[in-house]
């Protein structure tokens, strides 16, 4: 097992495609490929089913998803510690997963702007897991949806993302139907907005707490859901989707958790100073 294996199959859980994926680690489809068939020959398991709907992952899967992360960490705890004296200081961070792949560019280059002599590890998680890895020094900084009450664990709002209803099917709010809707459940927050705005729509016989998910099952089922701006912008432009009329926009606070013992050092003052300024921008 070779981490490039680990790194394609955990890019993979996000994507659910082999072409994007490929797009994103910069190499040919035919290497993603083979580095799946290796991954499920050392497993001894099947680990992705792929269809007209797309890429699915197996129960295996599932189950190795939480290993794959670990040995990730690992692998990143171990290069950072080989280094010579000199190099740059690794720092961890852990982003919500809605929020990776529309801004971690942004924010990565911004980050190394305001830290020069500082390396960057970056990865997506929930909110829950975060707060764990924070209390456990597995992470430096983390971008959460939903602060975790700890004694140990400090959080500053970094201001709202914003989430949007778009559709395959209707084009006014009065016309979507519960039968239709995939129900997105992003965080408790946003549950709970959802339910208050929607109560019509708050219960759903497809669901999913990720993005990426809800966007392909939208694209595979069809039907009415929210989610993130950039996202949704994107469906609309390439005329996947439109945007449902009448429909409130919901808004998802989003905060930045550190280890209390690290709230006034000056490099975790300012990547969260970086990543305010970027979210509330």
């Amino acid at each position: 097992m070779q981490i490039d294996q680990v790194e394609t199959f955990l890019d993979l859980l996000d994507t659910r495609s082999f072409n994007r994926t490929a797009e994103r680690l910069a190499v040919t489809q035919s290497t993603i490929s083979g580095r799946v068939r290796a991954l499920e020959k050392a497993l001894g398991e099947r680990l992705f089913d792929r269809s007209r709907a797309g890429t699915q992952p197996t129960t295996a899967a599932l189950r190795f998803e939480v290993h794959a992360r670990v040995l990730r960490r690992a692998w990143a705890d171990a290069q950072a510690d080989v280094k010579p004296y000199g190099a740059a200081v690794m720092l961890r961070i852990g982003i919500q997963h809605d929020l990776l792949d529309n801004h971690v560019a942004d924010w990565l280059a911004a980050l190394r702007s305001a830290l020069p002599d500082c390396g960057f590890y970056v990865e997506g998680h929930y909110s829950g897991q975060m707060c764990r890895d924070l209390e456990s020094g597995a992470l430096d900084l983390g971008v959460v949806f939903s602060p975790r009450p700890s004694p140990d664990l400090y959080f500053e709002s970094m201001g709202d993302v914003g989430y949007r209803m778009v559709s395959t099917k209707v084009e006014e709010l009065s016309q979507v139907a519960p039968v239709d809707y995939i129900l997105p459940n992003y965080s408790p927050a946003f549950a709970q907005t959802h339910a208050t705005m929607l109560p019509g729509l708050s219960e759903g016989s497809v669901s999913s707490g990720q993005a990426a998910a809800v966007r392909g099952l939208l694209q595979a089922l069809g039907g009415t859901t929210y989610l993130p701006v950039n996202m949704a912008d994107t469906l609309i432009t390439d005329g996947a989707a439109r945007a449902v009329a009448n429909a409130p926009k919901i808004a998802q606070p989003v905060f930045v958790a550190m280890h209390l013992r690290n709230r006034h050092r000056a490099a975790y003052r300012r990547m969260a100073k970086v990543l305010r300024d970027r979210v509330s921008g």
